[in-house]
């Protein structure tokens, strides 16, 4: 078989296959669901590089086909997934969809980029830099559960601040600023908000709003 398997990838494909099924809970209207596959992959690919780097004896192809896979399937997770979500909690006219499509462009070029920085380093023998070039596409697995759990207070804004929120991460994807990898301690932080607002959107009390 082609590829490598071995325990470095295993939270990406779990990642992957979160988000394959959040679409199909999308485009069916289970919407609470899908934040929390899109919150799921998230949480994935937090840790995912972490223990990709608890093996010690990965030879150089290894680790190129860890960057490719975690790209190609932040592609799919960060990507595509959050624009079908996205369209299917309204943002349905073209200047939404114009929006949308800027938004899959900027993380592709972000995430292309991402890939020649690593190779790059890779080449050099670099340590990991402290640093991230621009906003992490996963950003959206934060800041869509969040905006949706805030939805029953937005009332009628939630659409207006979706489509705003939508074109600002796409803007800060390829906006060329340094962005500080979060410690340890700051990864648990924003993994228990983001527990905390996912819990809060499956089991939310206020379901008069349309969502």
């Amino acid at each position: 078989m082609i590829g490598f398997y071995d325990y470095t990838v295993i939270l990406t494909y779990i990642s992957f296959a979160s988000s394959i099924s959040g679409i199909f809970c999308a485009i069916t209207g289970h919407f609470r669901w899908a934040i929390f596959c899109l919150a799921f992959s998230g949480l994935c690919d937090m840790f995912d590089g972490k223990i990709a780097r608890t093996k010690k004896d990965r030879t150089r192809e290894e680790k190129s086909f860890g960057i490719q896979i975690d790209s190609l399937c932040d592609v799919v997770c960060f990507g595509a997934f959050p624009i079908v979500l996205c369209y299917s909690l309204g943002m349905k006219h073209i200047y939404s969809m114009i929006i949308l499509i800027f938004y899959g462009l900027a993380g592709v070029i972000r995430l292309g980029f991402f890939n020649v920085l690593a190779e790059e380093d890779d080449a050099a023998k670099k340590d990991v830099k402290p640093c991230y070039h621009g906003l992490p596409i996963t950003s959206m697995a934060v800041a869509l559960p969040l905006a949706y759990l805030l939805s029953p207070l937005l009332h009628g804004f939630f659409i207006i601040v979706l489509h705003i929120m939508v074109l600002v991460i796409a803007i800060l994807f390829v906006t060329d600023f340094k962005f500080r990898k979060p410690t340890n301690k700051e990864l648990s932080l924003i993994v228990g908000i983001v527990a905390i607002a996912v819990l809060g959107v499956l089991f939310r009390w206020d379901r008069r709003v349309g969502l």
